[in-house]
């Protein structure tokens, strides 16, 4: 089990169309775009929270 050839995204890409249908998946692609961009700004505030935090109490 190594890489995924282009057989197998294929069919995965099919199975999820069986599955869902072709409406609902840009809807499942938007939620979870935001779900990303939501994780990525809270890493971001956390890392300038620890940046700050160094910064004012230097050891």
């Amino acid at each position: 089990m190594g890489k995924l050839g282009g057989w197998e995204i294929l069919i995965i890409v099919l199975v999820i169309l069986l599955l869902f249908g072709g409406r609902k998946i840009p809807e499942l692609m938007k939620g979870l775009g935001s779900g990303i961009k939501e994780f990525k700004d809270a890493t971001k505030d956390d890392e300038a929270k620890k940046t700050e935090s160094k910064s004012e109490n230097p050891q």
